[in-house]
């Protein structure tokens, strides 16, 4: 058999490889332009307000503590194209990274493409262990009148951008702020400087 024949043989094959290999190119270009057009940023979280109505010891217990305390939690989408589900919600409070509030269950919550919600938990009740040196701590930096806290807000979120929907990611945020608080005085308390959130998804 002649070269000649041997060539035309090969070439419906070549002819295919090639065509799969462009479309492979084709479909990977495609699918960098969606991810690119539709990707979506993470949302942005502010502690705009927070309420200290009670922080009291056990009387029973030298190390346990029981609070009750308010904070409004701004939530912003920054995404033009894609709306925003939260699920498995929950929050709590830590003072010197131990929690100072039992965690509380909250709702899944929609978000429209490029709105800002505001949610208002109040988050305590029972009493909950600390060591020693939180509880003094906490007693001096009230004392004070100024108590470091961190807020934290644990759950899941996934996006929807057009028609597609994105798997779902874990949420973990902390705000951590200086709240002005002193033993005795509840209510709105101020807070000093800029609350700083960290959001991981």
């Amino acid at each position: 058999m002649s070269d000649d024949k041997k060539g035309r043989r090969a070439s419906p094959g070549r002819l295919l490889v090639t065509s799969l290999l462009l479309f492979l190119l084709l479909a990977g270009i495609t699918a960098l332009v969606l991810y690119l057009v539709y990707r979506p940023s993470k949302p942005r979280f502010t502690v705009s307000a927070a309420a200290i109505y009670d922080i009291s010891n056990a009387s029973s217990q030298a190390n346990a503590i029981s609070t009750s305390m308010q904070f409004t939690l701004v939530i912003r989408n920054p995404n033009d194209r894609a709306s925003v589900f939260y699920d498995r919600l929950s929050a709590y409070v830590s003072y010197r990274n131990q929690p100072i509030t039992p965690p509380a269950a909250l709702p899944p919550m929609f978000q429209e493409k490029d709105s800002t919600v505001a949610i208002s938990p109040v988050l305590g009740g029972g009493f909950v262990p600390i060591s020693g040196d939180v509880a003094a701590g906490l007693a001096t930096d009230q004392a004070y009148g100024v108590v470091g806290l961190r807020l934290v807000l644990l759950g899941r979120l996934r996006y929807k951008s057009g028609p597609f929907r994105s798997n779902w990611y874990g949420l973990y945020v902390r705000c951590d702020m200086l709240t002005g608080f002193r033993k005795g005085v509840t209510g709105p308390v101020p807070l000093l400087g800029e609350p700083e959130c960290k959001v991981d998804t």
